[in-house]
């Protein structure tokens, strides 16, 4: 821009002179206060041909393409696209708001489409383009064209449109900045035809493209630390998933070989089982605190409130409910508790006493050796039905009570062998209240 570099123009007409590129329209580009250089030429020529042509003359006298400085329409597209056409960037047409015609002094001057016409066809009668020169100048460049992925390049053209119209509002900041470090890290490269960026390169491109976005200066409430933000940026960006777009990692090269440290890399616990490890150490923590405070409440939901007043969030106490949980225990518990909990009889199916057929078997016994002697034998069915009846009744009540004790007691006796300390200081305490031998007396 002539305000930052007053020769900067002069420098860019110099060097396309060989080509035959003498005369050029200078408008504003809007009313952010760019320029626009138009060579108009007289015949159709090759897009690609041109581009590349006219940014090696550029590069040559030292003025590098750059997003936002310094760009050139049709722009050398260094890549192709698989299956489809390349498009060249798109260009924002003259003669619209804030476009206007300058003098030689950069001035905006009284402009009209008619006006601008008219200068277009004086400046193209004396383009006289030398086609010699453009091809001997091809030939001289060694130019490297990269094949990306229709995935790819939507992704490029996804960045671009999200960051070049810059800041418009306050809080952008952050979110521009993370796509210009994605756009400079992954595809400068191949937008450039230059070396990857890494380290200081990275970060010095970011904070270019920042700076040189609309709205920088009004709108980013950053600009005092806008090289520590791009720092941070780019140290993200180099130590994520991201690489540069057609290296070692990419799809068209080969794959890296594995080196010593991934099998040791690979046994490491993953980010989300260190976190869920931890959570587990801080509900162990705050039971046991409770524990040797006595206030651990019995009552699932009471026990829920108290660890979370504890400082252990609902969301890990939901996830490792076999921690804290009263219901919990180990499997073998699980499996014994469950033969008692799920019978269909309290009775013994084997080597119990069944009161029913024994009572049969009496009754068939006394039928037998009393023949014919039904009177006498009418009150005796009457008394042992009776008994029958009464007996089992109480007994199932009282087996009812001493199963669901040994139960209980049986889940308790099988905390100190679950291995969970957790589970073994709290069995100690009820066996203490409940009068119950220790498994080690």
């Amino acid at each position: 821009h002539p305000s930052r570099d007053p020769q900067a123009i002069n420098r860019i007409t110099a060097a396309l002179e060989p080509l035959g590129l003498v005369s050029h329209l200078t408008c504003t580009s809007s009313y952010s206060g760019g320029f626009h250089l138009y060579f108009p030429l007289s015949s159709p020529q090759s897009s690609w041909e041109l581009a590349v042509a006219v940014t090696a003359l550029l590069e040559s006298t030292g003025l590098k393409l750059s997003a936002g400085q310094l760009e050139l329409f049709p722009d050398p597209k260094p890549y192709r696209v698989e299956g489809t056409a390349s498009l060249f960037n798109a260009h924002r047409l003259p003669m619209q708001a804030g476009s206007y015609l300058v003098n030689s002094d950069f001035q905006p001057v009284w402009s009209s489409p008619e006006r601008f016409v008219e200068q277009w066809q004086l400046a193209s009668d004396q383009n006289l383009l030398d086609r010699l020169a453009i091809k001997r100048i091809i030939k001289q460049v060694k130019r490297c064209c990269y094949q990306i992925s229709g995935k790819a390049d939507k992704f490029v053209n996804d960045l671009n449109a999200e960051i070049e119209p810059g800041w418009t509002g306050k809080g952008q900041t952050n979110y521009l900045l993370g796509r210009i470090t994605m756009r400079a890290y992954i595809f400068n490269h191949i937008l450039t035809n230059s070396p990857p960026l890494e380290g200081q390169a990275l970060i010095s491109e970011i904070v270019r493209t920042a700076k040189s976005l609309p709205g920088y200066e009004i709108w980013c409430q950053h600009q005092h630390e806008i090289e520590h933000r791009a720092t941070e940026w780019a140290n993200c960006i180099e130590n994520s998933h991201y690489f540069h777009y057609g290296d070692q990692k990419g799809r068209y090269k080969g794959k890296l070989e594995p080196s010593d440290l991934e099998p040791a890399a690979s046994g490491l616990p993953s980010w989300n089982q260190q976190q869920s490890d931890a959570a587990r150490e801080r509900i162990k923590l705050a039971v046991a605190q409770l524990l040797d405070m006595g206030t651990l409440p019995v009552r699932p939901t009471a026990r829920f409130k108290a660890l979370v007043q504890s400082g252990v969030g609902g969301g890990s106490l939901y996830r490792h409910r076999d921690l804290w949980h009263p219901d919990y225990f180990d499997s073998h518990c699980l499996d014994h508790n469950q033969e008692l909990e799920h019978q269909t009889s309290l009775l013994d199916r084997a080597g119990g006493d069944n009161l029913l057929l024994k009572d049969s078997s009496d009754l068939a016994s006394d039928s037998d050796s009393i023949e014919g002697n039904n009177s006498n034998l009418a009150p005796v069915q009457d008394e042992r039905a009776a008994q029958t009846v009464v007996e089992p009744r109480a007994s199932l009540q009282q087996i009812r009570t001493e199963s669901g004790q040994q139960a209980h007691s049986a889940r308790i006796q099988c905390r100190p062998n679950s291995g969970n300390p957790i589970l073994v200081v709290e069995a100690l305490a009820r066996f203490t209240l409940m009068q119950l031998p220790r498994p080690d007396d």
